[in-house]
């Protein structure tokens, strides 16, 4: 008898009497993870691994605005049990192919909806669905997350809230690591969000597929001590322009709802990543696999790679004859150097045009002149702008733009995750997707699985990066770059930015505006680049300070943005991360550590039999004084050596394995 369908179970057989329950399990493929769908008065999930309670009983519902709350008497009609075992390919992303196996259930409810439950071997999901005619209005959403016990959590608090809307920020946090009991009363944090179960186990709560839905922040649920409440952005009502230089399109009044939706469709998942240890965290697939597939048939144009970056570092370029600036001399400067360098794009950032008419080109400017000098140095050119400023001019911009020859947009000052936003940026995608143009999400939620939808979005910001560090010496950024590989990257890629050329120690780093730097080592840069998924992934420092560090740069260079295969080798959330990526026949590893010196010890058995040349960059032996010392050298190892390296605080490594000939 099929194994899945013992493990799928009626307790108590379909009853139109109020508050009999059933029951309905799902188990995971590996037979690990057992997710209960308890059906009555109330529906509520459940989830346990082994003999660990993950998730424990917890209310799930949607409200109607006509006050219809489905979930309540919930009266089971059908069951269809099916388990998936299949794989899919994934062209822009940190490997060529996805396994999907899952064993999933459909429950049908009277009343015209359903949920959709899935067991995959790293962590469970359920979604609503409904199959109404017409619209619907969804006052609210319950989503409990409740736990047994009092775990130690990762808490991205949201901040910077935009002139006191509490769903409105730019999605960047550091981890408060505190007990759920802990979290702060009437605040909202983001996700993903992690919970330490104990004894190597966390669970991180995420969402995918967010299409035309508002996104799910967290909250304290006051009923238990240490319970999770989602909570939604409810609808814009009134809008106006505010913020930095007027760009933020704020709310200024919202409905008494949060979408109003098709009576037909899906809902997004609601999911918990499960990992018995952190490294399985810094290679996790559940957003992919959860997501719809892509909705561009040639995805040929689509080409990511490394991008020349002018607003980290102020434009402050060097032994030149002319005024550095947002000038169409200083661009030029950029393409030479990205050109030299086999850098595939350089970007123009905020300044270029009026702030919100991006169809007015500031006078100091020839874009065309640009876009062609790129092309005549092999170079692409990518625009900046506000959210507000291309959404007045969308086909406009992208009509005008893509046909002079740029490449892609930056999008910025996003700043919210409700509903009208959400589907306005798959409607951007869209848009840009048609005329051949790639986008950069910025001040952006995290990333919910559009990236698979319309793999022309590269990269997303909803992350605290080096742009923001730069300004923060209070802030221990070490802890938090390695955090954010086992945490913000279990939704997919984060532009963070790195590639700093002036490196401090703790003692020594301050804020500057046209000398910015980092915090740990030059070689805890480098490594960045192989650890952090990012398919469009930024070179911050200037063109100058970069020629100065030539061999730095030239080994940046070299590192691909996408890959074939990815290998997390070693990892705790906070303390450090060691990742292998191959790309054709050669492998990238890179590895951080936070404030700590220690030593790593690399093995080498992912690689095939046989003799390797590795080009190491590691931090030099008196990097804990001068964050800048590195040793770079070039060695000889088999597949069955292993690699020890030492770090320095806050340091790193990198390296290219390529095969002897």
């Amino acid at each position: 008898m099929n194994r899945f369908f013992l493990y799928v179970v009626t307790i108590v057989f379909l009853s139109t009497t109020v508050g009999i329950s059933q029951v309905i399990h799902v188990k995971s493929p590996n037979g690990k993870i057992d997710m209960a769908l308890e059906s009555g008065a109330k529906i509520a999930w459940s989830v346990k691994h082994e003999n660990t309670t993950v998730i424990a009983p917890s209310t799930i519902s949607l409200t109607l605005d006509n006050g219809v709350v489905l979930g309540n008497n919930a009266k089971v009609t059908s069951i269809k049990k099916s388990k998936v075992n299949s794989s899919f390919n994934t062209p822009i992303y940190k490997k060529k192919t996805v396994i999907d196996e899952y064993n999933q259930v459909i429950v049908n409810y009277k009343g015209s909806f359903g949920l959709i439950l899935r067991a995959h071997n790293d962590g469970v999901a359920y979604r609503f669905f409904t199959t109404k005619k017409g619209q619907m209005i969804i006052e609210s959403e319950e989503a409990n997350f409740n736990f047994d016990m009092d775990y130690k959590a990762f808490v991205p608090y949201v901040r910077d809230l935009r002139e006191n809307d509490m769903y409105s920020s730019a999605f960047e946090a550091m981890y408060a690591e505190i007990p759920l009991s802990k979290f702060v009363k009437d605040s909202l944090a983001i996700s993903p969000f992690l919970i330490d179960l104990g004894n190597g186990k966390k669970a991180a709560i995420i969402e995918a597929e967010l299409e035309d839905y508002p996104g799910m922040f967290l909250t304290k649920n006051n009923q238990s001590p240490h319970s999770l409440l989602g909570i939604f952005a409810h609808y814009p009502k009134e809008e106006r322009l505010g913020g930095y230089n007027n760009m933020n399109y704020m709310v200024a009044k919202r409905e008494p709802y949060i979408a109003k939706v098709d009576g037909d469709r899906n809902f997004p998942w609601r999911a918990v990543i499960i990992s018995e240890s952190d490294k399985e965290l810094a290679n996790n697939d559940m957003v992919q696999k959860l997501s719809a597939p892509s909705q561009i048939a040639d995805e040929s144009w689509i080409k990511p790679g490394k991008v020349a970056w002018d607003w980290w570092n102020d434009w402050n370029i060097s032994k030149v004859d002319f005024k550095a600036g947002i000038n169409t001399e200083t661009y030029k400067y950029y393409i030479d150097f990205a050109s030299k360098n086999n850098i595939e794009y350089v970007v123009l950032d905020e300044g270029w045009s009026e702030d919100t008419d991006i169809l007015k080109i500031s006078p100091t400017m020839n874009i065309e002149e640009l876009v062609n000098y790129g092309k005549q140095k092999n170079v692409g050119i990518i625009l900046w702008a506000s959210w507000y400023a291309i959404n007045q001019v969308l086909d406009d911009a992208f009509s005008h733009y893509s046909k002079m020859g740029v490449k892609g947009f930056k999008i910025d000052f996003i700043d919210r995750d409700d509903q009208k936003m959400v589907k306005s940026l798959y409607n951007i995608a869209k848009k840009a997707a048609s005329y051949k143009l790639f986008i950069d999400y910025h001040g952006m939620f995290k990333p919910t699985g559009i990236q698979r939808t319309f793999p022309n979005i590269v990269n997303f910001e909803g992350v605290k990066g080096l742009e923001n560090a730069k300004w923060t010496p209070n802030d221990d950024m070490p802890r938090y770059e390695t955090s954010i590989p086992f945490i913000r990257m279990l939704a997919g890629p984060m532009d963070y930015t790195p590639g700093a050329m002036r490196n401090a120690t703790r003692s020594d780093f301050h804020p500057s505006n046209s000398l910015p730097m980092s915090q740990g080592t030059r070689s805890h840069q480098l490594g960045m680049y192989v650890v952090y998924e990012a398919p469009l992934q930024m070179m911050a420092d200037s063109p100058t300070a970069y020629m100065k560090e030539q061999e730095s740069t030239s080994f940046i260079a070299q590192i691909p943005t996408t890959f074939d295969e990815t290998i997390a080798l070693d990892g705790k959330v906070g303390e450090y991360v060691a990742i292998a990526r191959r790309k054709g026949d050669k492998w990238f590893v890179g590895g951080l550590t936070n404030w700590s010196e220690r030593e790593m010890t690399i093995d080498l058995s992912f690689l095939d039999k046989g003799i390797y040349s590795v080009e190491i960059f590691k931090d030099g032996i008196n990097a804990n004084k001068d964050a800048t010392d590195y040793k770079h050298e070039i060695i000889q190892v088999a597949n069955t050596d292993k690699l020890t390296v030492n770090l320095a605080n806050g340091g790193g490594f990198a390296m290219i394995i390529s095969a002897e000939k």
